[in-house]
């Protein structure tokens, strides 16, 4: 009788609330626990004259940097990258800099981050290059030896092209590199009417390359050569 009492005495919801009880005291009390460590993904901005120099490859958006803390600081800063303002990373000399001074940007962290302790910046892709940023003008002129045009058919007029010169900006090697003048190909085949398109400058694409333009207008008339036999028929007429 008295096993019967206590089976039925026995009420399991009551016994799964004293476990989740016991198990959030644990985790409460292992939060305020300090000594945590945690790699945190933190926004950078490069702060450069953006006016005299670019830079040659991509820049990073974030670093990693390994961060200390009780368990509640952690918690509350494992999302950083979406909370906070990014840390300005001043590059004094771009010519000269060739990676990122971890003692000072992890410094520059610690101060916008006050109730973390910053240990340091992982080192992992650190690199950075910059080079000159330089302008140059490009004539543009049509490929006129190797447009398609149908049989019998010729180009009738001059050549329009809009705009005739574009403005190129980047780094300055890559831009001393690209010629005085560019080809503009016609893509379409077999043409056999008048011809008034844009064409994109596909030979000027490049992450690290701005232009004034990336299309040109080009229009001209095209016309159709009469044989020599319908020729003279219509001069008897």
């Amino acid at each position: 009788m008295n096993t019967t009492q206590d089976l039925r005495s026995f009420q399991p919801s009551k016994a799964l609330l004293c476990l989740g009880a016991a198990a959030l005291f644990w985790l409460l009390s292992a939060l305020n626990k300090p000594g945590y460590t945690l790699n945190v993904e933190y926004p950078i901005r490069f702060v450069y004259n953006d006016s005299l120099f670019t830079p040659t490859s991509p820049l990073p958006r974030t670093v990693q940097v390994n961060v200390s803390s009780d368990g509640w600081g952690l918690l509350r800063h494992s999302w950083l990258p979406f909370r906070v303002e990014p840390v300005n990373y001043v590059v004094k000399n771009p010519l000269q800099t060739s990676v990122i001074n971890t003692a000072s940007l992890a410094a520059t962290v610690a101060e916008h981050v006050k109730k973390l302790h910053v240990n340091y910046v992982v080192a992992d892709t650190l690199d950075i290059h910059f080079d000159r940023r330089l302008t140059k003008t490009i004539r543009l002129v049509a490929d006129s030896l190797h447009i398609n045009l149908a049989p019998r058919y010729v180009v009738s007029s001059v050549i329009n092209l809009t705009p005739r010169t574009i403005q190129v900006e980047g780094p300055a090697k890559l831009v001393r590199g690209l010629p005085d003048t560019m080809l503009v190909k016609i893509p379409r085949k077999r043409i056999l009417d008048n011809y008034d398109e844009e064409v994109p400058l596909n030979q000027l694409r490049h992450p690290l390359l701005q232009t004034s333009a990336d299309r040109v207008a080009v229009s001209f008339e095209v016309g159709e050569l009469l044989s020599p036999s319908v020729n003279n028929e219509k001069t008897k007429q």
